[in-house]
């Protein structure tokens, strides 16, 4: 597990950005990922399209999409679209 986090990180690094540490006064706040895929959901697409778009799977979509429900505190894509506009 270590050995693919560290891959990660220098991966992430080339990029330019990097890991945002996480706190409690982050807990509730949106990844990049999580707000993209959000995003996009409200936009109209679906899981299929996003994971397509993204060039990940479309469990991967839901796992952030989970998550992003629940920090938003929302139950349906309809109240997402609306948090996010």
């Amino acid at each position: 597990m270590e050995a693919f986090a560290e891959r990660a990180r220098v991966e992430l690094e080339a990029t330019g950005e990097r890991a945002r540490k996480r706190t409690v006064d982050t807990l509730d706040q949106l990844t990049p990922q999580e707000a993209q895929i959000a995003r996009l959901v409200a936009e109209g697409d679906t899981n299929r399209e996003i994971a397509a778009r993204l060039f990940i799977s479309a469990s991967t979509v839901e796992y952030h999409l989970r998550k992003a429900f629940r920090k938003l505190d929302v139950k349906s894509r309809t109240q997402l679209a609306r948090r996010m506009s």
